[in-house]
């Protein structure tokens, strides 16, 4: 019998939640064939089988938390798909609980012998209440511990009808009389009288909110605003996008109009690009810039690599196949690792403006909104109805002074007013 463990993943990520087992019990597999899907704090990724065989037993269920190194499943490699392995375990139980449930029939029941069951605990290997795995299936389904349950069988194993029936209780047990809230004492979870749903949060889901408060403690975060006049980049596209699709294949995009203002920004203004390090500051002479990408699972930012060194074109094909393997939960770690400054679109939600969070150890992130046509005051004072963006810059005060994120926006402000220049240089 061999084990299959959680194998190596990467530097920064040590542990994960098995999302999905791809194989059950009894299944045939070769080694190197994926058995299950762990879902870690930044993408996905699939664990294969180091040995050919059956898998004898799965040891960990979906939604279970999982480190490095941990045991989750045994290959039986001299097993046959379907065969003995685990379906001479199965046949056992009911035999035993059979046997059981005879000599519970012939004992003869008396209160010390009832108080002594009560009082007795689950036999026990290394530490752990032994269970079938389908009672720790459902336990994990009714959240029961298995430590408070009272198994019939003489052997000490909790089954599944052992499940069942301290199910039952419980819910016996809380169909009584309710404590007036005087006398209630109070506890961590909140307890509400109207119906409510209780939803785990996801491994990813954790993680942001764990990144988001980091964010917010460990940095002198601010925010400065400007407004854009967004006529000439629409101009310049309703001129461009049809020779640009052909030529490219790409459509024309508002992003890599911002991802190569931002860049030339960040040239003028390098502090921007940096982060801190101990006591040192890192000034990065280099532009990966972060492309935040929304999914059902929550906000990710892959990252174009060297995008001063791209064209629009390749800017808009590099964001294009990130957004799309981020929407197929492709992503690999080394797509979202290493950004030195991150672009945020709220605007694609009708976000007019807001204040976006640092992506650290970054510190600064742009956030773009809603185009909306305003009046404008023309040089002239005379009032033209112009297509308007808010932007948003969000920095570390620790080493971005106020001046020069003011002076950061207006550059960017400037760049796409007048957008020729960007794609000349482009």
């Amino acid at each position: 019998m061999k084990e299959i463990k959680v194998p190596e993943l990467a530097e920064s990520i040590t542990e994960g939640t098995i999302a999905e087992w791809l194989v059950k019990e009894g299944d045939q597999v070769q080694k190197g064939d994926p058995i299950l899907e762990l879902e870690t704090d930044k993408v996905n990724v699939e664990v294969n089988a180091d040995y050919s065989g059956v898998i004898a037993e799965v040891l960990k269920q979906e939604g279970d938390d999982v480190s490095v190194g941990d045991v989750i499943a045994k290959v039986d490699e001299n097993g046959e798909a379907g065969g003995s392995t685990s379906s001479d375990s199965k046949e056992e139980e009911p035999k035993e609980a059979k046997e059981s449930e005879k000599k519970e029939e012939a004992k003869p029941s008396d209160d010390n012998q009832e108080e002594k069951k009560q009082e007795e605990k689950p036999a026990s290997k290394n530490g752990e209440v032994v269970a079938s795995p389908a009672a720790r299936k459902r336990a994990r389904e009714l959240g029961i511990n298995l430590q408070d349950v009272s198994p019939r069988d003489p052997l000490g194993r909790i089954r599944p009808e052992d499940i069942e029936a301290h199910a039952s209780g419980s819910k016996k047990k809380s169909e009584a009389p309710k404590q007036s809230k005087s006398e209630s004492t109070s506890t961590e979870k909140t307890e509400f009288d109207k119906p409510v749903e209780r939803v785990k949060m996801s491994r990813r889901r954790q993680t942001i909110a764990n990144r988001l408060v980091e964010a917010q403690h460990n940095a002198a975060m601010l925010t400065t605003f400007n407004e854009v006049d967004m006529t000439a980049v629409m101009k310049l596209r309703s001129e461009r996008k049809d020779k640009f699709l052909e030529k490219h294949g790409v459509k024309l995009g508002f992003m890599s109009f911002f991802t190569k203002a931002v860049v030339a920004a960040l040239k003028d203004f390098p502090l921007i690009n940096a982060e801190i390090q101990d006591n040192e500051i890192v000034l990065k002479k280099f532009y990966d810039i972060g492309i935040a990408v929304s999914t059902d699972d929550g906000l990710v930012v892959p990252v174009v690599r060297d995008a001063d060194r791209l064209d629009f074109a390749g800017v808009e094909s590099e964001i294009g196949r990130l957004g799309k393997k981020a929407k197929e939960k492709q992503l690999q770690l080394n797509d979202l690792q290493g950004g030195t400054f991150t672009i945020t679109n709220g605007g694609i939600f009708g976000s007019l403006l807001s204040t976006p969070i640092l992506n650290t150890p970054q510190v600064g992130i742009l956030g773009m909104h809603s185009i909306q046509k305003r009046p404008v005051v023309m040089p002239d004072d005379s009032i033209e109805v112009r297509p308007m963006m808010y932007i948003a810059l969000s920095y570390d005060h620790r080493i971005v002074d106020g001046k020069e994120a003011v002076q950061f926006l207006v550059r960017i402000k400037e760049l796409l007013e007048d957008p020729y220049d960007l794609l000349l240089e482009g």
